[in-house]
């Protein structure tokens, strides 16, 4: 006679159940906190790239209206900046804190049109850090284009003028600026050094015969 032989079908132990439980909180946090370490990267870069492109964007900014600029006057160290000042005699310097121009946007028969741009320390973060400043209607008001997080080294950054003297028989260089942009960028607790540098050439036609 032939004995059959049967086996009961068995479930998870309270056990295996609890092992499966824990791999599976444990596979789980690994995997969000590389999620969320991932987005964290991410967003960060994002940011960092905001500040680059406003610093392009600064720099680009310089550039577009010097080229289309007359009248170039560069503030060397001891200069005043003020409204006689920036509509004075054009005028070269090797390493300017501040340059102001005539804009083709302005009117001729106004001083409306003297813009300017130039490097300021602004008292009003600890430590105090320098900024690029901007005015397009001579100096009655100035405004920030640099972001909060853009620092720049005033000892290493300039505007650099040739060839702003006024039309003379003599005068053979057209107006040629150079812009300096040294500094750091600072987000959060990353520090990101820059060093950035442009040459522009005035399409405004200013050498002698």
């Amino acid at each position: 006679m032939k004995k059959i032989f049967t086996q009961k079908n068995r479930g998870y132990t309270i056990i295996e159940t609890m092992i499966a439980i824990s791999l599976f909180i444990v596979i789980t946090t690994v995997g969000m906190t590389s999620l969320l370490n991932a987005n964290l990267v991410y967003r960060k870069s994002q940011n960092m790239r905001s500040i680059i492109d406003n610093l392009n964007y600064v720099m680009e900014d310089m550039s577009k209206n010097m080229r289309t600029g007359s009248k170039f006057r560069c503030f060397r160290s001891g200069d005043s900046l003020n409204t006689t000042e920036a509509g004075g005699v054009s005028r070269s310097c090797p390493n300017g804190w501040a340059l102001a121009f005539e804009s083709p946007l302005g009117s001729a028969s106004t001083s409306s049109d003297q813009w300017v741009y130039y490097l300021r320390l602004d008292t009003n973060v600890t430590p105090n850090v320098t900024r690029i400043y901007k005015s397009t209607n001579s100096m009655t008001d100035f405004f920030q284009v640099t972001s909060s997080e853009i620092e720049i080294d005033s000892d290493a950054s300039s505007f650099s003028v040739l060839g702003a003297e006024p039309v003379s028989a003599l005068d053979t260089q057209q107006p040629l600026i150079t812009i300096r942009l040294v500094g750091n960028i600072r987000y959060k607790t990353v520090d990101t050094p820059f060093s950035l540098q442009t040459s522009v050439s005035s399409r405004y036609v200013d050498i002698g015969n």
